[in-house]
């Protein structure tokens, strides 16, 4: 099944917003309704493909002349126009198809993709790895002057080795995440990697983006379980990592992992596995306030037990119920005394879980948390790939909705999350009405946590340009506030000019250097992550 094409993910899981909720809407952000509707798939004109038969022969014979696998109609090419921003749902639903690609190429190997990188060099045209399609910071619109081809990676979808004694596993890196789960489990694995985007992504987006799970305080991050990368570029092939850790100089597979399709294309990952869990269990916390949940959070993460999940919800989306989307609508004034959210699970074993559980509780309750049963986790659990769905309803009912995340040290976390807070209200008031700007610690860290915001407002005159403006302010005051431009939902083109302030002249050149390196002539995601030469 393909993603919905100028929204997110599966058709039949679009829902309209409540009357109350719409109701609220229009009362306390002064958002209208839309006056046109999105335009129809067909209805979207595209101009034919420019590439001329001398490229789409060497394309086509790159992948063994199998005729479905270079695609030139319109609607394969809409579908790979763009990813899933706010900003690029709100241009594909005008019709906007300035960033579509001339071809989507399909290949079924490392071999093929090292003969459309070729391909690609020898006609001039710049390329761009596509997985599921999620990104959300302008990974899969490229900077560039001339036609550009989409490698589509579906067909790349095996699972190549289980070493059952090593727990590793080596995968295709256009495996969605739902059948690398399922090929593991049935084997008795799990990668344990489920972030919001996991019903779509990819394990190669996954790697090229440095994703980051729900359950990273169990699992780790993604980046941590890879052992070893398979990079094809236009000069060849990189091969990273044959043993656990190493000290034969700097570790190139951290060079791959966050390099999103600029310095090559990934053609396998290997990665560590663990058993599949026994049982699962998920709770809600009650904190007065933010500031004591992240207290608390804190010190689970720095002296433990630590959980599999721990996240924790502000006042503002604890109000609205935001922490668990199938509450959306719930009346607000119910919720007064909600306090803040947090959601604790536990993963593994009976004995393990019980003990990590029991653990945590007490650390939880010395820091003013009470315990809210387990119906407030589990209903997380249970919705906790939703809230792209509102979002699209959202957008529907005239409102604009967008989400940003950073990540500082625990020290600087509060400095953090105030000036984001107030750089995203500053910018996104509209006729005196202020935004809903939301927030919550989704990963933590011994020495630090991700703070993610998730913004309601009414749309302006100009959608696209009223959230860019916010956006820009709220990415200079994570930097002046000493957070990260992204924890994990990339660089991409959106993140990439405060990625250069953040890194510095010297990073951006040393990096330069390697692109120039594995890719002479800038064929691959120009623009992306690094400013175009």
């Amino acid at each position: 099944m393909d993603m919905l094409w100028n929204g997110w993910g599966d058709p039949a899981r679009a829902t309209p917003l409540p009357d109350t909720v719409t109701g609220l809407l229009r009362e306390l952000l002064g958002v209208r309704t839309r006056d046109a509707a999105s335009l129809p798939l067909a209805e979207i004109a595209v101009p034919g493909s420019p590439l001329d038969e001398g490229a789409l022969g060497a394309l086509r014979a790159a992948v063994g002349d199998r005729a479905d696998d270079v695609r030139t109609d319109a609607e394969s090419r809409i579908r790979h126009t763009r990813g899933k921003s706010t900003p690029d749902l709100l241009r594909m639903r005008t019709g906007d198809t300035a960033d579509t690609p001339a071809a989507v190429v399909l290949p079924d190997g490392h071999d093929e993709v090292l003969a459309v990188l070729a391909a690609c060099a020898e006609h001039h045209l710049a390329l761009v790895p596509f997985g599921g399609g999620t990104s959300v910071v302008g990974g899969l619109a490229p900077e560039r002057e001339g036609a550009f081809v989409a490698l589509d990676l579906r067909r790349m979808n095996r699972l190549l080795d289980l070493d059952e004694v090593s727990r590793t596993a080596t995968l295709q890196p256009g495996l969605r995440a739902p059948e690398a789960e399922a090929l593991l489990a049935e084997h008795g694995y799990t990668l344990g990697h489920f972030p919001q985007s996991y019903e779509w992504a990819t394990i190669g987006g996954f790697a090229a983006t440095r994703s980051s799970g729900q359950a990273s305080a169990g699992y780790g991050r993604f980046d941590e379980m890879v052992l070893g990368l398979t990079l094809a570029t236009p000069a060849g092939t990189l091969d990273t990592g044959r043993a656990p850790r190493s000290a034969a100089g700097p570790d190139l597979r951290q060079l791959v992992l966050g390099s999103e399709g600029a310095f090559g294309v990934i053609t396998s990952v290997t990665v560590r596995v663990r058993p599949l869990p026994e049982v699962r269990r998920y709770e809600g916390w009650r904190f007065a306030s933010f500031e004591q949940g992240a207290a608390a959070l804190r010190r689970l993460a720095q002296d433990g037990p630590r959980p599999t999940v721990l996240r924790l919800s502000d006042e503002t989306e604890t109000l609205v119920g935001l922490a668990q989307p199938d509450a959306i609508g719930t009346s607000l004034e119910q919720q007064e005394d909600a306090g803040c959210l947090a959601v604790v699970g536990f993963e593994g074993t009976e004995e393990d879980t019980a003990h990590r559980r029991e653990g945590a509780a007490a650390v939880l309750r010395e820091n003013g948390g009470t315990c809210a049963g387990e119906e407030p986790g589990e209903r997380w659990a249970h919705g906790r790939y939703s809230a792209p769905y509102l979002r699209d309803s959202l957008l529907d009912a005239g409102a604009l909705a967008e989400t940003l995340e950073t990540a500082a040290h625990w020290s600087r976390l509060p400095a953090l999350y105030t000036a984001v807070r107030e750089a995203l209200t500053a910018t996104l008031t509209e006729s005196g009405t202020p935004p809903l700007v939301m927030c919550h610690i989704s990963h933590v860290y011994e020495n630090g946590a991700s703070l993610y915001f998730t913004v309601v407002s009414a749309q302006g005159e100009d959608a696209v340009a009223h959230w860019t403006r916010a956006k820009h302010a709220a990415n200079d005051a994570i930097l002046a506030a000493g957070g990260t431009i992204t924890h994990h939902h990339a660089v991409g083109t959106d993140h990439r000019d405060w990625y250069v302030r953040e890194v510095g002249p010297l990073g951006v050149e040393a990096l330069r250097a390697v692109k120039r390196s594995l890719d002479p002539t800038g064929l691959l995601s120009p623009g992306v992550l690094l400013p175009a030469d």
